[in-house]
């Protein structure tokens, strides 16, 4: 078969078709990315010295904006265009005091849990199940222009060159989790419980916000996307977080809207990043238009039923990830992630079907030969005859 473009790689995968061989999705946003210690050390083995850019303009991420020579490197057949946070919420968090929490547009506090490593753990609504607190609450602009202004001049940069798949990477665009994020894990679950009326009023709320700020996000560049990022981690490592009934009648409608807003401005097909063990839910995505399933967490569940999931769905899904990033990316030999990938990309990837990337963030314990060792496999166990 003739060597393909990056774009055309990515796009006879979407379209069922076989490819030359397997796309690699690196670099497109936070879930296909790389911690920034690892990227650090990536870097150096590489021997490339380079402005250090964070991800989303937002160094406590935790992540970089990965240089265009390390996705050359990586063999990425795709590049991710991102939103921004509003202007003001930099400045602010410029202002705040040396080691005090960085605060995000929703008033979700991020205190760093260790030198350099952040993690939303003040909940500015933890404490409540009062529907008129929801009112009070000063909820994001999502119609501050600050967060899309760049967007077009990227996409259409991109586009220009038609070289790579160009992924949209909208910020979480998650109801389920911004709601943990805004409660705590646990206070919300309980609220599912003992206040279904606040949370069900609380995803609403959420996801009427997520869709302002799609229509924007599509406004800008919906015209130029190959794929499109959405997400809500659903799995845990054994099971659901949410009983199966309270998904369809909570969040599958609200999850429907989303993706038939996507449909509404562009043609990029849906990408869903849920992590965890969400086998009991792929009928449910399948139906309300998810076409691409990320990360096929390979240690949780059915999950890792992989010859399962190829029979059962491989004719409906795309399957995006499955690189195991518990034990065998961050703590295997690269022998072990070559015989990983191989195994992955004999099962997912038979007759097409298979973007192959980590199961979600490249994690920091990550060597920098474990990384090469991935991509490289999957070059070469990746090719199509």
């Amino acid at each position: 078969m003739s060597p393909l473009t990056p774009r055309e790689r990515v796009l006879a995968v979407l379209n069922h078709e076989i490819p030359d061989r397997v796309p690699i999705v690196i670099g497109a946003d936070l879930t296909t990315g790389i911690q920034e210690r690892a990227y650090r050390r990536l870097t150096a083995h590489l021997g490339l010295a380079e402005e250090y850019r964070p991800l989303y303009d937002w160094p406590e991420l935790g992540a970089p904006l990965p240089s265009e020579a390390v996705l050359e490197r990586l063999h990425s057949d795709v590049r991710g265009v991102q939103d921004r946070f509003p202007a003001e919420t930099y400045a602010r968090n410029r202002r705040r005091p040396s080691g005090s929490p960085y605060v995000d547009d929703w008033g979700v506090g991020q205190p760093e849990i260790e030198p350099g490593v952040y993690f939303p753990a003040i909940h500015p609504l933890k404490d409540t199940h009062r529907l008129e607190d929801l009112e009070a609450h000063p909820w994001p602009d999502m119609d501050d222009p600050t967060r899309f202004a760049h967007l077009r001049t990227e996409a259409e940069r991109l586009a220009a060159e038609n070289r790579f798949a160009i992924v949209g990477a909208p910020w979480l665009i998650s109801p389920l989790e911004r709601a943990f994020q805004l409660q705590g894990m646990q206070s919300f679950l309980l609220n599912l419980v003992d206040a279904p009326d606040f949370a069900a009023a609380l995803l609403r709320k959420i996801t009427d916000l997520c869709k302002t700020h799609l229509t924007h996000f599509l406004g800008e560049v919906g015209e130029y996307l190959d794929l499109i990022i959405l997400a809500d981690d659903l799995g845990t490592q054994n099971s659901l977080l949410i009983s199966p009934r309270t998904y369809r009648s909570l969040l599958k409608p609200l999850h429907a809207e989303l993706f038939a807003l996507v449909r509404q401005h562009s043609r990029a097909r849906i990408l869903f990043h849920s992590d965890g063990d969400v086998f009991p839910l792929l009928d449910d995505l399948v139906e309300i238009g998810v076409q691409v399933l990320n990360p096929i967490q390979t240690t949780a569940g059915r999950m890792a039923n992989l010859e399962e999931l190829k029979r059962r769905y491989g004719d409906r899904l795309i399957f995006c990830g499955a690189v195991d990033t518990q034990r065998v990316l961050p703590f295997g030999t690269p022998d072990e992630v070559r015989a990983e990938v191989r195994r992955v990309i004999e099962t997912l990837g038979a007759n097409g079907g298979y973007l192959l990337a980590s199961v979600h963030t490249i994690p920091n314990e990550t060597p920098p030969e474990n990384i090469l060792a991935m991509v490289d496999a999957a070059v070469e166990f990746g090719q199509y005859g």
